[in-house]
């Protein structure tokens, strides 16, 4: 297996036969712009903070309060990471205070808009399902319903991206 393909190690044979075509041909790159035409315009975090809230005031109105939504730089796919939830509890005074922040990678600020929601989705899901069990999966489809293909999407994306560098242009931090 091409090492690119380590991104989608654990999809079917099919898959991976696919991949490395569309990688010799060139034209991996063309299918997901085909499908994904242009990168967001969700540059900055609180425009980040903007669109995670707007999910979860519409999926989640009773998940517990965000104190921290970023991009953070510090994530890469190496930690096999593409946004991490965090939830931090302190101790004050005599009760236990929780904080739930979500970062996502600074490599999603020129991705595709379905790439970048994919990622929050999964992320907010963590905010009720600790686990990626069954549980955790039906509502990242609940909240969106190709959640699948968006991910496996995404997966290739970074497969992409790792072979033939941007396919969009960087547009700045």
């Amino acid at each position: 297996m091409s090492d690119h393909l380590k991104y989608i190690a654990h999809y079917p044979q099919q898959i991976h036969t696919q991949v490395e075509q569309m990688l010799a041909q060139g034209t991996l790159g063309h299918y997901l712009t085909s499908r994904y035409p242009t990168p967001h315009d969700v540059r900055s975090d609180s425009a980040l903070r903007d669109l995670v809230e707007q999910y979860k005031r519409r999926y989640m109105k009773r998940a517990a309060p965000l104190s921290k939504v970023a991009y953070d730089p510090n994530i890469h796919v190496v930690k096999h990471a593409l946004g991490t939830h965090t939830r931090v509890s302190r101790v004050q005074g005599n009760k236990l205070k929780s904080k739930n922040e979500i970062c996502i990678s600074r490599l999603f600020k020129d991705a595709p808009l379905g790439m970048l929601e994919m990622i929050l989705v999964h992320e907010l899901a963590h905010l009720k399902e600790a686990n990626h069990d069954k549980a955790f999966y039906q509502l990242c489809q609940h909240m969106q319903p190709d959640y699948h293909q968006r991910e496996l999407d995404t997966r290739l994306y970074l497969i992409e991206l790792e072979a033939n560098g941007p396919l969009y242009g960087a547009a700045g931090t």
